[in-house]
């Protein structure tokens, strides 16, 4: 009698780490002042997608989140992805074509002092809406750092 191989149970995925970002824009986006920024929106998020570590972006039909409204104010402009960690998040914003964009953020945006991007866990295949977005960085501002929403200076390992 031939008895079965015990099966190897699967393991459970793994979370990913979603992050928002807003900004506030210092004109229109079709204003010239803007844009360098608005011509480098397809390059930078191509290069997202082909990023290590990529797994989803928000964006509209026109393919980027330009109209994509964020806390009913028309001057802010939202960017929200899920990557499977954080290392990979962070080697695409500080290298390459997302890098030079950074330094460059003073041109086109405001300087806010309140937290203006957010982080936190979610469930394999989550694609999270910007209404939750808004919740992670009110709770943010209002509790500082916690597991349920973070800074990229104050991190909280995987918890769902």
């Amino acid at each position: 009698m031939i008895t079965p191989a015990a099966a190897t149970p699967l393991p459970a995925p793994l979370p990913a780490l979603a992050q928002v970002n807003i900004a506030r824009l210092k004109a229109p986006l079709d204003s010239p002042g803007l844009k360098d920024f608005v011509d480098g929106l397809d390059p930078v998020n191509a290069l997202a997608e082909a990023a290590d570590g990529f797994l989803w972006r928000l964006k509209s039909e026109g393919g980027d989140a330009t109209d994509i409204s964020i806390f009913e104010d028309d001057w802010l402009i939202v960017n929200m992805s899920v990557w499977q960690d954080l290392p990979s998040l962070t080697s695409f914003m500080y290298t390459g074509l997302h890098r030079e964009f950074l330094a460059r953020r003073r041109e086109w945006f405001e300087k806010v002092d309140e937290a203006m991007t957010a982080l936190w866990w979610v469930a394999p295949g989550h694609e999270p809406t910007v209404a939750e977005a808004e919740e992670r960085l009110l709770h943010l501002r209002e509790h500082g750092p916690t597991p349920h929403s973070f800074s990229l200076r104050t991190t909280f390992p995987a918890a769902l």
